[in-house]
């Protein structure tokens, strides 16, 4: 069974700080699980993972205890139910844009008569031994996390959070910045005036926001829990180990510069 009490901790106000995963090895997962995060993004837009790839990455976050969130390619009843099904405690749906486009990944997360998630007993339902227990925790504790990664999204962020069941929000940088003809171009004054508006919306709301960083960045990160983002995603498994790779090869060269 997924752990559940993510949805519980940030509906009490709980700050959290997990990551996100790139890679389909679920050695890489448990390194990551094992680093103390408070909850583990499985890439399934943009990473290298395939459903049988996801079900073995959400079996090792299920034994080291770290909640295991799954962000869907698409807002696509399939895709949602598929990451439930195996063994997700949430999801993270992409570029909603407007709270129909929410009330959409709402209905697709939720059994009847809440929603209209389609039932089948799969590894979520203990192989089947335990649909009825598992109905009552995914009904109560499943996370709805809309990522917000376009202007018009900004724009209409208010609306997006007033729907039932949206649990928060996190942003997108870089496909924000894209929204606006900027892509990854994160400190042009257009695109932090746009990330400064979703701050300011997001403190006149009790919903926890949430932001990507996706390089290392200490003093962005503190920056952020200052603002008062309570979701936040730090790094990827990939640009952690890009990072010191680029680092260390950095320093063998200018030991090779001295000789």
């Amino acid at each position: 069974m997924p752990r559940w009490d993510l949805k519980a901790r940030l509906a009490a106000g709980d700050t959290t700080i997990g990551s996100w995963l790139n890679f389909s090895d679920p050695l890489l997962a448990e390194m990551m699980a094992r680093a103390g995060f408070d909850w583990l993004v499985v890439d399934m837009e943009h990473g290298t993972a395939s459903h049988g790839d996801l079900v073995r990455i959400i079996q090792v976050l299920d034994l080291a205890g770290v909640p295991a969130l799954v962000r869907v390619g698409a807002n696509d009843p399939y895709l949602i139910k598929r990451a439930m099904d195996a063994g997700a405690c949430g999801v993270i749906v992409p570029m909603i844009i407007s709270a129909a486009e929410a009330i959409a990944a709402r209905d697709a997360l939720y059994y009847p008569p809440k929603g209209r998630r389609g039932v089948g007993l799969t590894r979520a339902h203990d192989f089947g031994m335990d649909f009825d227990a598992y109905r009552v925790q995914a009904q109560q504790n499943s996370l709805l996390i809309v990522q917000i990664e376009h202007v018009k999204a900004v724009e209409r962020l208010s609306e997006i959070l007033d729907v039932d069941d949206v649990d928060g929000f996190i942003v997108g940088p870089y496909d924000m910045s894209g929204s606006i003809g900027k892509p990854g171009e994160l400190d042009d004054p257009k695109v932090v005036a746009l990330l400064d508006k979703v701050t300011d919306i997001m403190t006149r709301q009790p919903k926890p926001g949430g932001v990507h960083i996706v390089h290392s960045d200490r003093q962005a990160l503190k920056m952020r829990l200052e603002q008062g983002y309570r979701f936040i995603a730090y790094g990827t498994e990939m640009v952690f180990l890009a990072e010191k790779l680029q680092d260390e090869m950095g320093f063998i060269r200018s030991l090779k510069e001295l000789r």
